[in-house]
């Protein structure tokens, strides 16, 4: 049997998608930079920025190698016009980069100094594991500490955290995404698996959710901030400290939006897995998460109409392996059908 390979032989590239990012980008950059040891490339995607984006990163790493000769990242730009959008964005950076890690950045936000010493050893001394992830601590746009965690900010459970921690991903991730991309490092071999990434998914919770599926000890919880993630209003995609008026929202959000994407999503992920070379019990898993999805995307317009089907899937505990339980419970009895197709 070979031997782990050591961390200072695993080369990470760092995969940065931009738009329009001059606010907070030059913070960002320096951060990666300062990084022990420095990442062997930055991959910038940059998603038609209509302001000096580009540049400034030009110029923050011109300073780093001027400053310090242990920085010898090498920069890429892959412009785009027009955008790719998100997820196309960060396909197409991870695809053009070549170390053996890849770490994932968005524009915004601040990765502490030890981020890539914490990561780098755990994929060096376990070659299961594909993808790493960390909590993050919330900032606002000044940088100030809003008082709480990223994972605190999606109301993670107590069990969902030992679950994530202990190596046993997929049951979490088939209930719902608690991976968020500017947190994750991943092995460049674990987009082999997951590409084409679909249109349908976001990029880090499609390549979590093909990781656990491949493994159960592939995706690991740092559960610690390694990163200072600003949730500000020009975040594409982002989180904060959800109100009683939020929550209500989320479980008001009308159903002819939500859960046909629920159930294609799900139905693309267990035809993806069963293609591969999954253990076949969690094919069966994803199969039933898309039963379970399609289902609820079924219900009755009239929700009065819905509640034996939804008492159906308590009984069954499909809304408690699934679902988020009670909380996917009330929204399936109070959501809006919304519009007609």
């Amino acid at each position: 049997m070979t031997s782990p390979a050591q961390p200072d032989r695993l080369t990470v590239s760092v995969a940065l998608c931009t738009r329009n990012g001059s606010r907070f980008v030059r913070e960002q950059v320096r951060s990666i930079l300062a990084q022990r040891p420095a990442p062997l490339e930055l991959v910038v995607g940059d998603d038609d920025s209509s302001d000096d984006t580009v540049a400034i990163i030009e110029t923050a790493l011109a300073e780093a190698r001027s400053a310090d000769t242990a920085v010898q990242t090498a920069l890429i730009v892959r412009r785009h016009s027009p955008p790719l959008g998100v997820v196309g964005n960060f396909a197409d950076a991870m695809a053009h980069c070549r170390g053996d890690l890849i770490a994932l950045s968005d524009q915004d936000d601040v990765w502490r100094d030890d981020k890539l010493a914490r990561f780098v050893p755990l994929f060096a001394a376990d070659a299961r594991l594909q993808l790493a992830h960390s909590d993050a601590r919330l900032v606002d746009a000044a940088g100030e500490p809003l008082g709480l965690t990223l994972l605190e900010a999606l109301e993670i459970t107590a069990a969902e955290r030992e679950g994530l921690i202990a190596g046993d991903a997929f049951a979490v991730l088939l209930r719902r995404n608690l991976v968020t991309g500017a947190t994750v490092v991943l092995r460049r071999t674990l987009l082999e698996r997951a590409a084409p990434l679909p249109a349908e998914w976001v990029h880090d919770e499609w390549l979590a959710a093909v990781a656990a599926a491949h493994d159960p000890h592939a995706v690991r919880l740092v559960p610690e901030p390694l990163i200072d993630y600003r949730p500000h209003g020009a975040n594409e995609i982002g989180a904060r400290k959800p109100t009683m008026a939020d929550r209500w929202a989320k479980l008001r959000e009308p159903r002819d939006d939500r859960a046909p994407l629920l159930a294609e999503r799900t139905c693309l992920l267990a035809e993806r897995l069963a293609a591969l070379d999954v253990a076949p019990e969690r094919v069966a898993q994803a199969r039933a998460k898309h039963g379970h999805e399609a289902r609820r995307r079924d219900l009755p317009r009239w929700q009065p109409a819905r509640i034996p089907g939804i008492v159906a899937g308590v009984a069954r505990g499909r809304y408690g392996r699934y679902s988020r339980g009670a909380i996917d419970v009330l929204r399936d009895l109070v959501q809006p059908a919304g519009r007609r197709s």
